[in-house]
């Protein structure tokens, strides 16, 4: 069943929001592991949730970056971080809760990443990077921060799935595919490529 046609700015602003709660949620979870108090908690949340977005506004001119202009961003991010304090226990009951958060944040951020490159008038190759680099960027900052080798550079379909997924709105941008059930989909695509890898051990083949 077709849902109604909305405007991809607003879908842009919901795919941000959820992205960055949960991404937020996943920076939460994991200094809930490292044993860091509520500031910490909070300032992980935070890294995490915004570093993808800001780092995307800043490569597309789009200044002063979203997060800095709405405050729906922080909230957002703040919520995530008290919900990772007060429900980890409940949260950690998830098989894998960080990685299947993360496999989730990297879906929504490719999407909105993607959808406001093509905004801003870029090519499909440009949009493809920067929704790209707006999935990965929370993750890398967050694992930073916690004296962690980013995801990226440690398992092999992380970049790969982002990818995916910009490639199906590029594709339904081109040729004019609804947008909604376009970002839908491609989210899922990135997100179940994400979790599928790590449960098969799925990698990309290597120089022998």
């Amino acid at each position: 069943m077709w849902l109604p046609e909305t405007s991809l700015p607003v879908i842009g602003l919901w795919l941000d929001l959820i992205g960055t709660f949960v991404f937020g949620l996943s920076g939460g979870m994991l200094a809930v592991r490292r044993q860091l108090d509520l500031f910490g908690v909070i300032v992980l949340a935070t890294a995490a949730a915004t570093a993808g977005g800001a780092i995307r506004d800043i490569a597309i001119g789009d200044q002063p970056a979203a997060v800095l202009r709405d405050h729906r961003y922080l909230l957002a991010a703040l919520a995530a971080g008290l919900a990772a304090f007060l429900a980890h226990r409940r949260i950690e009951r998830l098989n894998k809760p960080v990685m299947l958060l993360d496999a989730v944040g990297l879906g929504v951020f490719a999407v909105s990443g993607t959808q406001k490159a093509l905004l801003f008038g870029l090519g499909p190759a440009s949009a493809c990077l920067i929704g790209v680099l707006t999935a990965v960027g929370g993750g890398v900052v967050r694992d930073l921060l916690v004296t962690e080798t980013p995801r990226i550079l440690r398992e092999d379909i992380y970049a790969v799935a982002a990818i995916l997924g910009t490639i199906v709105v590029v594709a339904g941008d081109r040729f004019g595919w609804p947008a909604l059930e376009t970002a839908v989909a491609a989210a899922m695509l990135t997100t179940l490529a994400r979790v599928a890898s790590v449960r098969l051990g799925l990698r990309i083949p290597r120089a022998r």
